[in-house]
């Protein structure tokens, strides 16, 4: 049965006197892929980072599988927000793994640091779920000595590990040589598939119009246009949408 993964209501969300997110309404349902896309500024990492708890709207609500993150502009407090972040995993453009850490003690660390797991079942989770992502035979490595593509196959695996309801990418792929994006959308493409919830922030608009189930542009901190990606990228109806895809379709 489907239900509201991530809820945001007229979020306002300000940096000093810069307004990034103006009025936002948004919501994600269990099992839906939805990629945000529009130009750099535009406020999507914000909206992504607000969802996650990382970032604090100064107005409005977010509910995440049916638990209120920010109610009116207030915060959960910190014991309920870190339960809640374990619904919520986050995958960064630069991947964030710790560099003194082998592949598996970086994917198994969280589960036994905030004890959801033991360290022998949180180390059979990190194996299986490198077999997933293709890195099996990497377990032992550093990071150092990884690919950008095998770092952020690491750690989409990683924050698998928390057994999360909703997986946020923020520009997964941006800071990747071009010869290794297809590697990392290929196990994202294997995740929506297996029916992971799943909000992308990407430039990437083949996976976007292969994948999602959902594209929503945002420009200037507004969600202006958004439906399912035959009807958004053969006719989109916002002139601002039409002009960003003429000139990200025709690079």
């Amino acid at each position: 049965m489907k239900y509201k993964a991530v809820t945001l209501e007229k979020i306002n969300k300000f940096y000093g006197d810069n307004q990034v997110l103006k009025n936002v309404d948004f919501s994600v349902n269990s099992g839906e892929v939805v990629v945000l896309i529009g130009p750099s500024g535009s406020g999507k990492s914000t909206l992504l980072r607000c969802c996650s708890g990382l970032e604090i709207a100064q107005e409005g609500d977010i509910s995440v599988c049916g638990q209120k993150l920010l109610n009116d502009g207030v915060l959960l407090g910190d014991d309920e927000l870190n339960e809640l972040r374990q619904d919520v995993g986050m995958v960064f453009q630069s991947f964030n793994l710790f560099p003194h850490l082998s592949v598996i003690e970086n994917i198994s660390v969280a589960p036994v640091t905030l004890k959801i797991a033991t360290k022998e079942n949180s180390k059979k989770t990190a194996m299986a779920l490198l077999e997933k992502v293709g890195l099996a035979n990497k377990a032992n490595a550093m990071p150092a000595n990884l690919s950008g593509g095998q770092k952020q196959r690491v750690a989409i695996a990683r924050a698998l590990a928390m057994k999360p309801s909703v997986l946020l990418f923020d520009e997964p792929t941006s800071a990747l040589d071009p010869e290794l994006v297809g590697e990392v959308l290929q196990v994202m493409k294997l995740l929506a598939k297996d029916g992971m919830t799943m909000v992308v922030v990407t430039h990437e608009m083949n996976f976007a119009r292969e994948v999602a189930d959902r594209v929503v542009m945002i420009d200037n901190g507004i969600i202006i246009e958004q439906g399912k990606p035959d009807d958004f990228f053969t006719a989109p109806k916002h002139p601002r949408t039409q002009e960003f895809l003429h000139t990200v379709l025709n690079a």
